[in-house]
């Protein structure tokens, strides 16, 4: 199973409540992964006010696994997203369930291994960073981080610093944004980065660049692959299906094999990020995180 870790928050677009939408990098991934019909997982802590009901209900409509999620009284994290004149946001998460995570206990999803994957604010927030931390130094299967940087949520960076290291200790598979890599390791080159990554744990690192497309390094080689040409209507969840869409892919060719994902050939590389790829495209032709299901998906490659 794929199962997602970290938060689930609340999305209010343009600052209109009737406009609040499920949000977070690693609900987001998870139901991008149960979209294209991959058995998903979400682990995290939602609360049980309104904005809780909302991700609930959200989750379960795309049939993501909450069988090893928490519920709590504390308040839904929310981010202020606006458009105009240009995209921004404004961040409200003071002492909210996503950083209360009590424990992540993956044996209610039946016998792994499991690909376990996560980043962006749950990797550091609260209680629930090192609850995960925990969970992926004891896990036996892949590990998938996209760190997914929120400059403007960071208000400790060598807290982030620290987790961001603990979970690059056991990271099988890395994705990041050439963005992401500047503010973690600035003034660096993309290749740079990922070479020192691939020195230490990882079997493969993943550099997307918006519209530019996206790079896979392994130990094999590199490939590049270019994002398809779409209406952009706004880019916010596409990084989410683009994980969503390679753990899908890499599920799909070996589980949660951590000793074969190095056996990836190039080719098959190729074919995954060309579909990830693909996934974040249509992303971005409509508000929101709306991810494509495998029909939505197979329809425009047609």
């Amino acid at each position: 199973m794929i199962v997602c870790c970290g938060e689930a928050l609340v999305d209010v677009l343009d600052g209109d409540e009737r406009r609040s939408v499920p949000g977070g990098g690693p609900m987001n991934a998870a139901i991008a992964a149960a979209r294209l019909d991959a058995p998903s997982a979400f682990v995290g802590r939602v609360s049980t006010d309104a904005g809780g009901e909302l991700i609930w209900g959200h989750l379960q409509r795309d049939g993501v696994d909450l069988r090893a999620c928490e519920r709590g009284p504390e308040p839904t994290a929310r981010a202020m997203v606006s458009f105009t004149p240009s995209p921004s946001f404004r961040f409200e998460g003071d002492d909210t369930a996503d950083t209360a995570l009590e424990s992540a206990e993956l044996s209610a999803l039946g016998p792994g291994p499991h690909i376990v994957h996560g980043g962006t604010l749950g990797m550091f927030r609260g209680r629930t960073a090192d609850v995960l931390a925990q969970l992926t130094e004891r896990h036996d299967g892949i590990v998938s981080l996209d760190p997914n940087v929120r400059p403007a949520v960071i208000e400790d960076r060598r807290r982030w610093d620290h987790f961001h290291q603990r979970w690059l200790s056991v990271t099988d598979l890395y994705r990041a944004s050439d963005e992401d890599l500047d503010w973690i390791w600035p003034g660096r080159p993309d290749a740079n980065c990922a070479t020192e990554l691939l020195d230490g744990r990882a079997a493969a690192v993943i550099v997307t660049r918006g519209s530019e497309g996206a790079t896979v390094y392994t130990g094999a080689g590199t490939i590049d692959v270019a994002a398809p040409a779409v209406e952009v209507v706004d880019t916010v969840g596409a990084g989410d299906a683009f994980v969503g869409s390679v753990l899908t892919s890499v599920w799909d060719l070996l589980g949660a094999d951590r000793a074969a994902l190095a056996s990836i050939s190039l080719a098959e590389w190729r074919s995954i990020a060309e579909l990830a790829a693909t996934a974040a495209a249509i992303t971005c032709t409509r508000v929101g995180a709306d991810s494509p299901s495998a029909r939505e998906l197979a329809a425009f490659l047609e």
